[in-house]
């Protein structure tokens, strides 16, 4: 009987197995249910916010606030730069820890603690949005938002009674929303003397910790413990107002305060060379200090003269005597067309002696290239005088808001009066009819001066300056400024238009030495007009 009940079961088993498959596979190719009905497709705006949460399940920074701006593009720069940035910011992370752990050790009888293994893994983090503040201040104000789930691989092994077990760090997620403000805002690159750094609410940490492969984090209590303990001692530390502060830039380094003046008397040239087709030529000098964003100062123009005499001072403000150098430049004055340059040279401020007077006979060059053969031809001579007068701590000169110092008028400028000088920086948003080719008229007392034609532009720069030397203080004048554009074609259709013009009230400038700003063009859209005014006097 056992064999016969063995062969039936042998022969029900391979009759029943492909006989089962068979009515299977017919169920599945050719039966249909009848309760399954074709789903709905329905738009985003017709779902609710539980099948919205399904859908989207991390729904980005720039689509629940409008004020933050999208940064794909960073987020594909730093995925770019990832490997890269992951070894810099390790070896960064140990070269400020190891000092620090050092310093701990000792008061928990640790003998030492090392990284064995230091990566952050092959995933960057990402930044869901930003938002930008502007302030009247100097400073620039970010907010970004981002979130970093990644697959670091850290190993830290402890030294302590003989023993030396590894810790390994993994799983790690961070979400945060830092306030990033770069502070003051300087003309030295990076162009910002310290990094804020604040977090607006407690950031969120997750990690995993091993210790000779177990699970640290499953001990019951201690996951709990550790995440409100990491997020009290960052809040403690740097939750706002608190702030991390990291220093780039020594700020009165990057301000460049000044601290000195030095007087620059153009003697004289000789032997200069011929420009002008008839045979003359008409020189003037234009003296710049290096690093200084300030128009440079100018001699009059002395018409068909080789050998010229000026005897014209000029008083220039030094910021930094170790970097800085006086250029000097002599041009050949045209009527028409630009001016041609007849040499050049430099003197690096470190080469002066403090206080004491320096005449210096300077050969003209083409360039300050040594090895320029241009240089070895005879351009002529020039002939200055040069002083430079350190500040002490008593008579460094109050400065102006923007970190500029006031001059006093040259001599010979009449008492009770002063020299007013007009720089015109810029225009914004100028829109003409028929074309933008922008230049500045003014007209004070009587007196019309013009800057220099900018073609074809809409925001135009000139940052040219004049001057006008007055009896007495402009306290109840104006001065008026138009912008023109003139056609660049001849014709007698559209030849000139008004932009928009300014009448500025003199009276400020006269009470505060300096006044600064932009102001609104009437008869214009948008436009606005940049000038400075400075009232120096001699005392």
């Amino acid at each position: 009987m056992g064999v016969v009940s063995t062969i039936m079961g042998a022969f029900g088993f391979g009759i029943g197995v492909p006989t089962g498959l068979v009515i299977g596979y017919y169920l599945f190719i050719y039966y249909q249910p009848t309760h399954v009905e074709t789903p709905k497709v329905r738009p985003l705006v017709e779902r609710d916010t539980k099948s919205l949460e399904q859908m989207l399940p991390e729904i980005p920074m720039w689509v629940k606030n409008p004020d933050h701006d999208r940064v794909d593009w960073l987020n594909k720069f730093i995925e770019l730069m990832w490997p890269y940035l992951d070894k810099a910011i390790c070896k960064t992370v140990k070269t400020i820890a190891e000092p620090i752990i050092k310093e701990q050790i000792p008061k928990y009888k640790i003998d030492a603690v090392e990284f064995d293994t230091l990566t952050l893994g092959n995933l960057p983090p990402t930044f869901q949005g930003m938002k930008v503040y502007s302030t009247d201040d100097k400073e620039l104000i970010m907010e970004p938002s981002f979130k970093w789930a990644a697959n670091p691989n850290i190993h830290v092994a402890v030294k302590a009674f003989g023993l030396r077990p590894t810790i390994q760090v993994v799983d790690l997620q961070v979400f945060a929303s830092p306030r990033i403000t770069l502070k003051p805002l300087v003309p030295s690159f990076p162009c910002f003397c310290q990094i804020l750094v604040s977090l607006m609410e407690k950031p969120h940490v997750d990690f995993g910790l091993k210790l000779l492969g177990a699970d640290l984090m499953s001990i019951p209590g201690l996951y709990r413990f550790v995440q409100e303990l990491i997020k009290t001692q960052v809040a403690n530390m740097y939750l706002w107002p608190k702030t991390l502060v990291v220093p780039v830039l020594d700020p009165a380094k990057a301000m460049k305060r000044p601290v000195g003046m030095l007087n620059v008397k153009v003697l004289r040239a000789m032997k200069l060379k011929k420009k002008d087709i008839l045979g003359a030529s008409d020189p003037y000098v234009k003296l710049k200090l290096t690093e200084d964003k300030l128009p440079s100062k100018k001699t009059v123009v002395k018409h068909k003269n080789l050998n010229p005499e000026w005897n014209e001072e000029f008083h220039l403000v030094v910021k930094d005597p170790e970097s800085q150098a006086l250029e000097i430049i002599v041009y050949d004055w045209e009527q028409v067309g630009k001016h041609d340059k007849m040499g050049m040279n430099v003197i690096p401020l470190k080469e002066i002696t403090p206080e004491e007077p320096k005449v210096m006979t300077l050969e003209l060059l083409k360039n300050m290239d040594p090895n320029d053969t241009q240089n070895e031809k005879s351009r002529g001579q020039i002939m200055i005088e040069l002083v430079y007068k350190p500040f002490t701590d008593d008579q460094i000169p109050a400065e102006s808001k923007d970190g500029e110092v006031i001059e006093k008028a040259p001599e010979g400028t009449p008492e009770g009066g002063g020299l007013l000088v007009v720089i015109i920086h810029q225009a914004e948003d100028l829109e003409g009819k028929h074309h933008t080719n922008p230049s500045v008229r003014m007209l004070f007392r009587g007196e019309e001066k013009r800057t220099k034609p900018v073609k074809k532009n809409r925001d135009p720069r000139w940052d040219e300056e004049f001057s006008f030397t007055l009896e007495e203080p402009p306290t109840n004048d104006r001065m008026h400024f138009e912008v023109v554009s003139t056609s660049s074609r001849m014709g007698l259709i559209h030849p000139k238009e008004t932009l928009g013009y300014v009448d500025i009230q003199l009276g400020d400038v006269v009470s505060n030495k300096r006044i600064n700003g932009k102001y609104n063009l009437i008869d214009s859209r948008n436009g606005k007009l940049q000038v400075e005014l400075q009232w120096r006097t001699s005392s």
